[in-house]
This record gives structure tokens, C-alpha cells and sequence, in this order.
């Protein structure tokens, strides 16, 4: 039996992509995802952010580069992974990340007036993205 793996999230960029090009032209970008959730405690409204790290690949790496900044509100389909790393003291670390596999810029229309508001990129395996393949005026929703 196989699973699934999609995480939905819509919340504001914390800072600018940070954008990599890697061996053999292939570009990365990431950048931190705020979500916010408001809940009532002892009548106290009480707002719980969360920061998520998303991943953009080649193609969506290079489109997100050009028109996602921080404090940008966007939608965000993609997948978790974790991955591990040995930090400087060689202490194994581990990191989830959500793998951006299209978003759609939110928000209103003067913020991203004459700009492409959806992209979308297709895997082709587990860790190999394509380019963009497409641009849309609709939102997701």
C-alpha cells in the first residue's frame, strides 16, 4: 500500500528566497513560511505562528526568485521531507522541509499587478523537479 504526502499551508514569506545554484546549473531556493492560527483562552485571543522551510526547485526555484519577497502572503502545495546533516561538532541533525511543487501569490491585486500569480511543477521522481509548466490567473480555492 503507498501513502500520501501533501501539505497545504498559506502564510507570509519571513524573508526573501534565498536562492543556490548547485553543480551542473541546477537552482534551489528557500525560504521561511509564517502560518497563523487564533484561538480564545480564558477569553484571551490568543495567536500561535508557526515557520515552516520551503524548498523550490530548478524552474519554480527561478520563478519564486523574481516575484515572491518577504511579507508576501502565498499558497503553497507541496510535500514533506526530512533529511539529516552532521553539524560542525559532527552531532547528527535533522531538518523537515516542505518541497514547493507549485504556489500562488495572495494578496491584493496591486501587489502583484502584470506578474504571474501561479506556477506549477511536476516531479518526475522523489528529488527531481521540473520547470515551471505553467502560469494561471486562478487561485487554488
Amino acid at each position: 500500500m503507498s501513502g500520501i504526502n501533501k501539505v497545504i499551508l498559506v502564510g507570509h514569506l519571513g524573508k526573501d528566497p534565498e536562492v543556490r545554484h548547485l553543480d551542473g546549473g541546477v537552482t534551489v531556493a528557500s525560504f521561511p513560511l509564517a502560518t497563523s492560527e487564533t484561538y480564545n483562552k480564558d477569553g484571551k485571543r490568543i495567536e500561535q505562528t508557526e515557520w515552516h522551510n520551503i524548498v523550490l526547485w530548478r524552474g519554480l526555484a527561478e520563478v519564486a526568485s523574481k516575484y515572491l519577497q518577504k511579507g508576501k502572503l502565498v499558497y503553497i502545495e507541496g510535500k514533506l521531507r526530512t533529511r539529516s546533516f552532521e553539524d560542525r561538532e559532527k552531532i547528527k541533525k535533522y531538518v523537515t522541509e516542505v518541497v514547493a511543487e507549485n504556489f500562488t501569490i495572495l494578496g491584493r491585486k496591486s501587489d502583484f499587478e502584470n506578474t504571474p500569480v501561479t506556477t506549477n511543477s511536476t516531479p518526475k521522481s522523489e528529488n527531481d523537479y521540473l520547470d515551471a509548466d505553467g502560469i494561471s490567473g486562478d487561485l487554488p480555492f
